[in-house]
């Protein structure tokens, strides 16, 4: 983070007016964020990094498992601030285990500017209808892989098999594979077995069903239409055939959680109608879900990911926190 440029003072557009008039648009700081997370202490050092790197100020609320590790983080960071002469209240703890306190924090709409949630979805449900301040947030992870051809086997499989089964308990984990109908049906079995072999359950529909002969077929659950909206965050997968890469996308759009969807695929226009229609933040062309991460990114972390479309979209890093103002310039110019 700290080798990442200042996202403070830059100068994201400018132009000149016919009546002599400059205008630039500058990126400046959102002001005070509060962050509430549960478990994970990293988050502590992730979030106040992040602020200071973009000039804000934060109040981080975690959860009690994590509330020693946090303060044990906080110590060290108040440390360097005051080497650096800096303030250490930019940077604060509420400490209080008590509801009621984070309930009056998301009141305040006079003194925090925005709040972002990290946890689990009834967290984020729970905090958006409180808060009277703007919330940036992703409730659902419900990523999909598009097998779209399998000109390349080797790379389709062991893309999936990541995808899925890297780290089965993320937000950019794929929940749902989509694979094109006429792909071969030794293809398709292969990686559907892949998946089972690496303690995979696997749910498809009734066309893939037809595919998996024992000694799978008995390892296989059918999907139902609650299964193509389920973020599982667990090594359970869902697997439905398509038409095409049109059919991939309306189904995408239709029951996806607009967080990363990928498309796997040696055609170059496939490839470029799912990149443009699927809407979601991240959109990946034969890689894994899995990289849908601001470190990954190359942000150094990230606060979270956020699948709404106003102010961040995607890895919410220290560039996404900031806003920005227009400077006009004049030279004593009146408007008539």
């Amino acid at each position: 983070i700290s080798k990442w440029p200042d996202p403070v003072g830059k100068i994201i557009n400018k132009w000149k007016r016919p009546n002599g008039l400059e205008i630039q648009k500058i990126s400046v700081p959102i002001g005070v964020l509060l962050v509430i997370y549960e478990s994970r202490p990293n988050v502590t050092t992730d979030a106040s990094a992040l602020c200071l790197k973009s000039g804000n100020s934060v109040i981080l609320k975690c959860g009690s498992e994590s509330l020693n590790s946090s303060k044990a983080l906080l110590a060290c960071i108040h440390a360097g601030l005051k080497k650096y002469k800096l303030p250490t209240s930019c940077v604060e703890l509420l400490a209080s285990s008590n509801r009621k306190s984070v309930s009056s924090l998301l009141k305040m709409d006079d003194y925090i500017d925005v709040v972002i949630p990290r946890g689990g979805k009834s967290l984020i449900k729970a905090i958006s209808k409180i808060s009277k301040i703007p919330v940036l947030k992703h409730l659902d992870g419900i990523c999909h892989t598009y097998v779209d051809d399998t000109s390349n086997l080797s790379m389709a499989r062991k893309v999936v098999l990541n995808a899925k089964m890297r780290r089965t308990g993320i937000c950019g984990a794929t929940e749902t594979l989509l694979l094109k109908d006429d792909i071969h049906v030794n293809d398709a079995v292969c990686i559907i077995h892949d998946l089972i072999d690496a303690g995979c359950e696997v749910r498809v529909d009734e066309y893939i069903a037809k595919y998996l002969l024992d000694p799978y077929y008995n390892k296989i659950k059918k999907a139902n239409s609650k299964d193509w909206q389920t973020e599982y965050l667990a090594p359970i997968i869902s697997i439905k055939a398509v038409k095409n890469v049109k059919e991939a996308i309306q189904h995408i759009n239709q029951y996806g959680s607009n967080h990363t969807d990928a498309i796997i695929t040696s055609n170059k226009k496939n490839a470029e109608l799912f990149l443009k229609e699927v809407d979601s933040a991240i959109v990946m062309h034969n890689t894994s879900t899995q990289f849908a991460d601001g470190g990954e990114f190359g942000m150094g972390a990230e606060i979270g990911i956020s699948t709404g479309k106003l102010h961040a979209r995607g890895p919410v890093g220290a560039d996404q926190l900031t806003t920005f103002k227009y400077v006009v310039k004049g030279q004593g110019q009146l408007r008539s």
